[in-house]
């Protein structure tokens, strides 16, 4: 069983510990990755500590090593879009298949307020755990990329 921390905006996070989840999660997403810059804004984003509704920061650990980390936006669009996103979910790969992730997204359903919504891959193998969680596929996700002028 793993012993669980979250971090949020009534109780935060060191910057030893926000570096350390930052190059966890860079590490342990795979070819699932964005930019250790992006996963610092996505945690800047769930303490609160810019513009929007917040959300948290769950770290599972074993023996004080940390074991799987989820992040958790909330959107701020309830009723029409569910309240949570969650952003990030890695496990060490050392520890899949484990059940640990199972225990983590267990861990973080209930502490999301309301509903929880994700985006995950075709082909990434942790599909299947959230379907058994209850995920369903209600829609096909669609994007629009615009240039960005430097």
């Amino acid at each position: 069983m793993l012993d669980f921390k979250v971090f949020n905006s009534s109780n935060p996070i060191t910057e030893n510990e926000r570096k350390e989840i930052i190059d966890f999660l860079y590490t342990h997403l795979d070819q699932f990755r964005d930019t250790r810059e992006a996963i610092g804004r996505a945690i800047s984003y769930a303490l609160k500590e810019s513009p929007g509704p917040g959300g948290f920061v769950l770290r599972g650990t074993l023996d004080g090593g940390i074991v799987g980390v989820v992040v958790v936006n909330k959107t701020g669009m309830e009723g029409y879009i569910p309240e949570n996103i969650l952003v990030y979910i890695a496990v060490d790969e050392k520890f899949r298949g484990k059940g640990y992730g199972r225990e983590l997204m267990n861990k973080a359903i209930v502490l999301a307020e309301g509903d929880v919504k994700l985006h995950v891959e075709h082909d990434n193998p942790a599909r299947f755990l959230y379907q058994k969680l209850g995920f369903t596929n209600k829609y096909m996700e669609m994007r629009l990329t615009k240039n960005k002028k430097k």
